[in-house]
């Protein structure tokens, strides 16, 4: 583990030093990735740690752009003030909505998730004060390479937060909820609890996520701010990466994003690519890359003929 923290310094380091070395494109394809491996992270908590599918995560990451679009934009309030805001409002909803949705299991919990994000995003498109369909203008800025420093200060929390969460009590009580929910129970785990507050920890870096993105953009509306794709990446990448994992969400963000990014330069059929590759990596290496790392270093090829044994693939 050791030895992981210090790999892990080590490439904090040379993130944090790549916008004063790099053009425009690089540092923006970095605000991208960083904000999307957090927003990987916040559904790591939920999703791998906690076992619960949410296709929800984007109305946090939403009402932190609005919270903090609304503050700047209507209420002429500084952006540190409008970020927390965001946060404020995105774990208020993680709160008030978790309770009752997450009673729910399996696929129950994962519509009723999918729903919450189309309403919101819906009360958004018909309130005077988020600028209905027409979206707000925040204030022009431009510091590319503070949205970037922020945007990599916020992952290194999130993902200490996991570290955190791999070591603590709380952590081991979400894996047991994943595990075996009613098991869980019985060995005296307030569930409820434990679930609520997993979703609020990860609503807590989607919105702020989502307002570093909405003033580095200057600009939200409905459609973006609480876009469906957004859910389906956050899975994706995770699972990509290996969920339940420390570095899984961040390593899967990080190469789907480059890889992306190289095919839509290559062939304007680059989201056709991208689907193939992840089929693939969902075929050969279901638990992430890093367990196909840790099984390849084992067992050598024969790892992947025993996955596909194991989950009659």
């Amino acid at each position: 583990m050791k030895k992981q923290v210090i790999i892990a310094a080590a490439g904090l380091i040379a993130l944090a030093a790549v916008p004063w070395f790099s053009g425009d494109a690089i540092i923006h394809f970095g605000i991208n990735a960083l904000l999307v491996a957090t927003l990987a992270q916040g559904w790591n908590i939920i999703g791998g740690f906690t076992g619960y599918p949410s296709f929800g995560n984007s109305v946090f990451y939403g009402l932190g752009t609005y919270g903090t679009a609304i503050a700047m934009a209507q209420f002429h309030l500084p952006f540190p003030v409008g970020l927390a805001f965001g946060a404020v409002l995105g774990v208020l909803c993680a709160f008030v909505f978790g309770i009752p949705i997450l009673r729910l299991r399996g696929p129950y919990f994962a519509i009723a998730t999918l729903g919450l994000s189309a309403v919101m995003g819906a009360i958004a498109a018909n309130v005077e004060i988020a600028g209905r369909n027409i979206g707000l203008i925040l204030p022009l800025f431009r510091g590319d390479k503070m949205f970037y420093e922020l945007s990599l200060a916020l992952l290194a929390v999130a993902t200490g937060t996991i570290y955190w969460l791999s070591r603590s009590r709380f952590g081991a009580g979400l894996v047991a909820i994943r595990e075996d929910e009613d098991a869980a129970q019985v060995m005296g785990i307030n569930t409820t609890l434990y679930k609520v507050l997993a979703l609020a920890l990860a609503a807590l870096f989607s919105a702020i996520a989502g307002g570093i993105h909405a003033y580095w953009i200057t600009f939200v509306d409905p459609s973006s701010a609480f876009e469906g794709l957004l859910n389906v990446k956050m899975v994706i990448m995770t699972l990509f990466g290996g969920p339940g994992t420390i570095f899984g969400p961040v390593i899967g963000s990080f190469l789907l994003s480059a890889v992306f990014e190289v095919l839509a330069k290559v062939s304007s059929a680059a989201s056709l690519f991208y689907g193939f590759v992840i089929v693939l990596a969902v075929i050969f290496m279901p638990r992430g890359l890093l367990d196909v790392i840790e099984g390849v270093r084992r067992s050598g090829l024969h790892y992947f003929a025993a996955n596909m044994r194991r989950y009659r693939l």
